[in-house]
């Protein structure tokens, strides 16, 4: 991180000044107005705002809080001490991100002088143009896009651990950088920023809660859609199974469990966004494209095309070039 923005986050703001003055409780009315610890957008944000960012508050064990918008963390420098769901203890270090829908409760121990994080407070409405920009219907997208989703079944946060991945630091950093410096529009850029930030993401799910042992399942599952998404026209549960050295029925039984989708439906949707995508992109003939995507059956393709789009690949590619 540029220096001049980490001298600006190190300053000790009025709250931690009472901290180290002697105040040994959060100043809860700072966050919220309610009785129960729910940090509230409305105190965090400006009216018509979409997102901002404050510091961590250090010196103090910050208690069990909930949040009523997305908050992604970034450590700047340093680390910090996250209890997640009151039994998942996340160390965050240098470069981390963490992601937190509305559903998870966090408490966080105190942090040192050192130990910069920034919290994002977001909006859902913000990551409207970033999800734009990806895929459409990309699995991972929509794995991730249930993790921001306050009523989602699926996990509640995401713990990326990107210290090494220099095009998510410049990302992050760049949208520090502009809130900090309230640029013009940065609306629009910070959100297509995201969109950016979101696309590299995808392509480490590697990263994603890597020695959380609660997480296990949910890695597996992440792992199974980026098998999908790289290898979709040879792809099988049997040789997802050995690669990861596990019973096929298992991995068949987690993805159900976590996405209420099994592996073949998954494989089908990206076969069929595939050969979508080749039908309106290209003018490669709907044969060569049956095979392209996977399938050497072609009736079977065609009828199973037609029973998700309602029509035929040639009706569909008229229609989608009459637009």
């Amino acid at each position: 991180m540029d220096k001049k923005s980490l001298e600006k986050l190190k300053e000790i703001t009025d709250e931690e000044q009472a901290v180290l003055d002697g105040n040994k409780a959060v100043q809860k009315e700072i966050y919220t107005s309610r009785k129960e610890f729910v940090i509230d957008s409305k105190k965090m944000l400006k009216n018509g705002k979409l997102i901002d960012i404050r510091p961590h508050t250090r010196f103090i064990h910050f208690p069990r809080h909930r949040h009523n918008y997305v908050e992604i963390i970034y450590m700047c420098s340093g680390t910090t001490t996250h209890i997640i769901n009151d039994s998942t203890e996340i160390i965050l270090e240098t470069g981390d991100l963490l992601f937190l829908n509305q559903n998870v409760t966090q408490e966080i121990l105190p942090a040192s002088e050192n130990d910069i994080a920034v919290n994002f407070i977001v909006l859902p409405e913000f990551f409207d143009r970033a999800f734009v920009m990806l895929e459409e219907k990309n699995i991972l997208r929509d794995f991730i896009i249930g993790s921001l989703n306050q009523n989602s079944s699926t996990v509640s946060y995401l713990h990326f651990q990107t210290k090494d991945i220099l095009p998510v630091q410049n990302l992050i950093e760049n949208m520090i950088w502009s809130i900090l410096n309230r640029q013009n529009s940065n609306r629009h850029i910070n959100q297509t920023t995201m969109g950016l930030l979101f696309l590299h993401l995808l392509q480490y799910t590697d990263k994603i809660n890597q020695n959380d042992p609660n997480q296990y399942e949910q890695n597996i599952v992440f792992t199974a859609f980026k098998y999908i998404e790289d290898n979709y026209k040879t792809a099988s549960l049997n040789q997802f199974a050995d690669i990861m050295g596990l019973p096929s029925y298992y991995i068949s039984k987690l993805i159900k469990k976590h996405s209420k989708y099994t592996f073949k439906e998954f494989l089908q949707r990206k076969r069929l966004n595939q050969a979508v995508y080749l039908l309106t992109a290209t003018s490669l003939p709907v044969e060569h494209i049956i095979i392209a995507v996977g399938y050497d059956n072609s009736s079977y393709f065609h009828s199973l095309f037609k029973k998700t789009y309602n029509m035929t690949p040639g009706e569909y590619r008229k229609s989608y070039s009459k637009v």
